[in-house]
């Protein structure tokens, strides 16, 4: 099992910048494909983007592509995700997930393991 802790969340206004971090721990990091969700008030929650187990193959959601950079470093056991030229519309709760192989989806259903989100704002 593993356990992800998301951080970096906060207010910004619209064109500012986050970034986020996921810290994992409890297995071998690098046996996980991860990717970033995120879930808006009364909405499902959505696929933003995933990253391979080696850091070499990403994809995106159309929304963020673009303005969004996932990115892993697996000597430290984290997962980024560099958000730039924010939009209010990306106002979401933001989770990491972790799937149980080299290379994940874009369903929730792909992924095994997840954090307890953080809260990002954007402001008009």
């Amino acid at each position: 099992q593993v356990q992800l802790v998301e951080s970096g969340g906060g207010l910004v206004q619209a064109g500012g910048s986050l970034r986020l971090s996921c810290a994992a721990s409890g297995r071998t990091f690098s046996d996980y494909a991860m990717g970033w969700f995120r879930q808006a008030p009364g909405k499902e929650r959505e696929f933003v983007a995933t990253i391979n187990w080696s850091g070499g193959r990403t994809y995106y959601a159309d929304s963020v592509k673009g303005r969004f950079t996932i990115s892993r470093d697996n000597a430290k056991n984290t997962l980024y995700l560099q958000m730039n030229s924010l939009k209010p519309e990306d106002t979401a709760v933001y989770y990491c997930a972790a799937a149980r192989r080299a290379v994940a989806g874009t369903g929730t259903h792909d992924y095994d393991y997840w954090g307890q989100g953080t809260q990002v704002t954007v402001s008009s």
